[in-house]
């Protein structure tokens, strides 16, 4: 399942890597952002396995983990996170969707037995879980540089889109979420207002939507119609149907961009730089 990270490496860019574009069951890779420097890294599904060892490769010891909500396939990779298991890196991880328990225990519930053979207080790194309510506002990073909006989203059990802020330029995040036809999300609207990158939630098209009311997702159709109503500069089509193949996914770019230049679908890897 996906994971989006944003990294800076010391530049004044706000840069996105997609590492893991499919949804809905665990599909390896992650999404990453960076900023000046800071690494953040948008939920935990199975490609934050292999984001950690980046991650160890280029000797990060700090980031901080936004999850969009605590299902599975946001969350499973965390175990496999093996900066987690080292003594000199430090994590923070923060929720917005939790109604009636704290994120700390829904990490350490998914691997205590007979889950997980490995518990949380087995994780060496210094981990610090924070709770708000999505809606807030927070900043990040050194001198508070990073700054993050949030939104809460209709899906089951809730979810939370979180808009990046850094050195004049915006990235959203916008996953998991269903909409009403013909009535615009305006939390989502105020959110990605004249934002340089969406990332949204687009696991259906629209013909196939009325027979998934109910399932907590939503369109690249819609996406886009709510990208040109908020004047945002580009949309990244992600949380992808498994079962939607490669050439399914080719066809659909292509039908996207003759609809709106700014759409184009998320792949492995895919890196923005929003400079």
């Amino acid at each position: 399942m996906q994971e989006i990270a944003a990294r800076g490496g010391g530049t004044d860019d706000l840069q996105a890597e997609v590492l893991g574009c499919a949804g809905s069951i665990a599909c390896p890779s992650p999404n990453h952002i960076a900023c000046g420097g800071e690494r953040i890294i948008l939920d935990s599904g199975t490609g934050i396995r292999n984001l950690g060892h980046w991650l160890l490769r280029k000797n990060v010891n700090f980031a901080t983990i936004l999850l969009s909500h605590t299902h599975w396939d946001h969350i499973n990779g965390f175990p496999f996170f093996s900066p987690a298991f080292r003594a000199d890196r430090s994590f923070c991880v923060m929720a917005g969707h939790l109604q009636k328990s704290i994120i700390k225990d829904v990490f350490a519930g998914q691997i205590n037995n007979p889950y997980f053979p490995v518990p949380l207080d087995a994780m060496k790194a210094t981990m610090s879980f924070a709770d708000f309510k999505a809606g807030d506002e927070f900043f990040l990073g050194r001198n508070n540089a990073v700054k993050i909006r949030t939104c809460a989203l209709n899906h089951p059990d809730g979810a939370t889109a979180y808009r990046i802020e850094y050195m004049g330029k915006s990235a959203c995040y916008v996953t998991d979420t269903e909409h009403i036809v013909g009535n615009p999300n305006q939390n989502i609207l105020g959110l990605i207002e004249g934002a340089d990158l969406v990332i949204y939630d687009s696991t259906y098209t629209d013909k196939e939507f009325p027979q998934r009311l109910g399932w907590g997702h939503s369109t690249w159709e819609e996406g886009v119609r709510l990208c040109q109503a908020a004047r945002a500069k580009s949309l990244a089509i992600f949380h992808h149907d498994p079962d939607h193949e490669d050439m399914f996914m080719e066809g659909l770019e292509s039908r996207a961009r003759a609809h709106w230049i700014g759409a184009f679908v998320a792949r492995e890897h895919m890196r923005v730089n929003l400079s």
